[in-house]
């Protein structure tokens, strides 16, 4: 029943999204890593080998007890009965995926710039990215939403879904506890150098494999809508490893490239400016339209990989 419900879920995720009056399992998860965090920081010695023992234990305990909770949760439900089980597995997939917040929070963008309100548009863009917002130009804000859009179609889309066809939602909820600690302590700056380094690095692993075969579903999904597939897979090839991280120029890649539009280069995170190469060529200029185009690809990319990663379970589950 577990393809069901990852189809049932997706089918809610665009519907409904991921209204504000709802609370999200993922603010649980967010709060129990704070409370670690603090208690942790307390327990072990203010050293770097000391915070990197105790991010470590964080990332044994957030893992561990977010797979256990979902999984007796899951056995409890399916114990008492079926439909009580399987709702509950329809919901838990349901909050896994983010394609329609994304592509609304990202439209909150849009709208803004398209009112030509640049303050407002950078407080928009600042709920949806970890840069600092308040100095971005249009053509900043622009690039940043679109650069969030095409992270996300991994790490919120493509990333949980293929954990779900493997296993279920206790395997989604797994990466989705690895990826918001990495969110949460994965920062490369004087405060969780140390204390993340293993968050960041099993998020690292974990986003390997997915954000790799989500820049091929992106190309595939490009040329279904007849944007520029071709150079898409050029600028993947070339510039995919264009980033400090090893996964998130991946699918950025292609969405220059299927855009024709440059992205990426330095940005300002804390106040403090990182060097970051470019990705793609600047065929054009980058221009406020590329937000809904970017989630037109968003959306084309997570049908296309539904589609795909259905079918493959279905053969699988035929032929064994």
């Amino acid at each position: 029943m577990t393809l069901y419900a990852i189809l049932v879920g997706f089918i809610m995720d665009l519907i409904i999204g991921d209204p504000h009056w709802m609370y999200h399992p993922v603010r649980v998860i967010g709060k129990f890593i704070t409370f670690l965090e603090d208690m942790l920081r307390k327990t072990f010695p203010k050293t770097k080998d000391g915070e990197r023992k105790s991010g470590f234990v964080l990332v044994v305990l957030v893992c561990g007890i977010s797979v256990f909770t979902v999984w007796g949760l899951m056995k409890l439900a399916y114990y008492l009965n079926f439909w009580c089980g399987f709702l509950l597995e329809v919901i838990m997939c349901y909050q896994l995926f983010a394609v329609r917040s994304l592509k609304d929070e990202s439209m909150k963008v849009y709208k803004e710039l398209a009112k030509q309100d640049l303050e407002a548009s950078r407080k928009a863009v600042s709920m949806i990215v970890g840069r600092d917002t308040e100095n971005l130009t249009i053509e900043g804000v622009t690039k940043a939403t679109v650069e969030t859009i095409a992270e996300n179609t991994s790490d919120g889309t493509l990333a949980p879904m293929f954990y779900m066809f493997i296993g279920g939602p206790v395997l989604g909820w797994f990466y989705k506890a690895v990826n918001t600690m990495d969110s949460m302590v994965g920062y490369k700056n004087e405060k969780y150098l140390n204390f993340g380094r293993y968050a960041a690095k099993f998020d690292d692993v974990m986003n390997f494999i997915p954000a790799r075969l989500c820049g091929w579903l992106m190309i595939l999904a490009s040329m279904f809508l007849k944007m520029d597939w071709k150079n898409a897979k050029k600028i993947f090839v070339r510039d995919r490893f264009n980033h400090a991280s090893p996964n998130s120029a991946q699918t950025e890649a292609v969405m220059a490239g299927a855009l024709r539009i440059q992205l990426a280069g330095d940005a300002w995170y804390f106040g403090k400016r990182y060097e970051k190469p470019i990705i793609g060529d600047a065929l054009r200029p980058v221009e406020i339209e590329d937000i809904p185009r970017a989630n037109r690809l968003l959306y084309a990319t997570a049908i296309v990989s539904l589609i795909i990663f259905s079918v493959i379970r279905l053969l699988l589950q035929f032929l064994l």
